[in-house]
């Protein structure tokens, strides 16, 4: 029927498409545990299953509902619909303050509760360094 030559390079190709699969495969399932959603409060309210996957939850920190504690900062996170209280043990950045916009990544105890293990603060889009700041001044 076929000739060596073709068994051959039948073979080779064979064993390079299953090698490039099954990279793929792996690859895609490494990065799958460390994926992590974005969810906002409403979003959170509305979910059907509460799992105990890492989520980030964001939006804006309701006035007066930042109570720090000694080692544990609690706060209320809203999108202005539905709101969520997330409780945090560590350093909050500098950026970190009320009526302002933050991203929590953590667990979810349950659709009210938030058990953040990192707290990123987000600035609006007219951040600038104070460098650069300083920079354009000068000019």
């Amino acid at each position: 029927m076929y000739g060596r030559k073709v068994k051959l390079r039948f073979l080779f190709v064979s064993t390079i498409l299953l090698i490039l699969i099954l990279t793929v495969f792996l690859v895609l399932k490494s990065l799958e545990e460390n994926v992590v959603y974005f969810q906002s409060p409403s979003e959170i309210k509305s979910l059907t299953e509460l799992t105990n996957n890492k989520i980030r939850v964001g939006g804006m920190v309701k006035k007066n509902s930042i109570n720090m504690n000694s080692n544990e900062v609690n706060f209320i996170i809203t999108d202005f619909k539905n709101e969520i209280n997330v409780t945090y043990s560590g350093a909050v950045p500098n950026l970190f303050e009320e009526g302002k916009g933050v991203v929590a990544e953590g667990v979810l105890k349950d659709r009210n509760f938030f058990s953040a293990t990192k707290i990123l603060a987000k600035h609006d889009e007219n951040y600038m360094p104070p460098e650069v700041k300083a920079a354009l001044e000068e000019n």
